[in-house]
């Protein structure tokens, strides 16, 4: 092995990302963009959150990578979960301006603005 990962291992944890922001977005981003086109108050509050997660993972002095914005999904869904929020059983209402949903929701924003290649 040379340095910290493999190639294999880091390919892995590339598919394990993929992997991740595709659940992400079938969960969250599918009725989240259709409920964003249809509402410009919610549009404008995913653009507020994506601007707050690139100051947060300063992507200005890295790039951003799938590893790291699944990474940051993660962590925003495990800070959520300990402090008991709990996803929608069913439908997202996304006129209910969950703080949470949001957040993802600007993850897969972000996702979108990768390279597709695998």
């Amino acid at each position: 092995m040379n340095g910290l990962f493999s190639g294999a291992a880091a390919r892995a944890a590339l598919r394990s990302a993929h992997a991740c922001l595709d659940e992400l977005m079938s969960a969250v981003g599918v009725t989240g963009f259709a409920a964003a086109d249809r509402s410009p108050g919610l549009l404008a509050t995913v653009d507020q959150h994506t601007a707050g997660i690139r100051d947060s993972l300063s992507t200005d002095a890295r790039p951003l990578t799938p590893i790291i914005l699944a990474a940051y999904a993660e962590g925003v869904r495990d800070a959520a979960f300990k402090h008991g929020w709990r996803p929608p059983a069913g439908d997202i209402d996304w006129a209910g301006n969950d703080w949470v949903l949001n957040r993802l929701l600007a993850v897969c924003s972000l996702a979108r603005t990768l390279p597709a290649a695998r």
